[in-house]
């Protein structure tokens, strides 16, 4: 997100500097504080924050799974070259990472229904 956009003296960068404001702000943000916070609202408020690895996440097609950096075209386009799929790629990421947040959240889900059930009691006649 915070690459440099001076480019080279053969192809040099537009609005450079405008670029390198964004880049000191994104670089100052406190990406931990701000996910802490996150966390602390959504959970103050009844909502779980699940944090999903980003790796490969725009390059794997969301009907087949097929992961493939082919699949990437550009920036923008997305095209599968095992089941010719085609989207956005942004929108293939987010795709992707809903289903996987939707995945954690059912383990979590059944990992809490099992610790939160009653022991069951057993008699024993002799």
């Amino acid at each position: 997100m915070s690459k440099s956009a001076a480019g080279t003296s053969n192809a040099p960068g537009k609005n450079v500097q405008a670029k390198s404001g964004l880049n000191k702000s994104i670089l100052d943000q406190g990406w931990f504080e701000f996910r802490r916070q996150l966390d602390y609202k959504l959970s103050w408020n009844g909502g779980w924050l699940i944090g999903v690895p980003p790796q490969n996440t725009s390059r794997t097609c969301p009907a087949c799974r097929h992961v493939s950096t082919e699949n990437r075209k550009s920036q923008a386009e997305f095209r599968c070259v095992e089941c010719s799929f085609e989207e956005n790629a942004d929108v293939v990421g987010a795709m992707n990472v809903l289903r996987e947040g939707l995945s954690r959240l059912a383990c979590l889900a059944n990992e809490n229904s099992r610790r939160q059930q009653e022991p069951t009691e057993a008699l024993l006649a002799l």
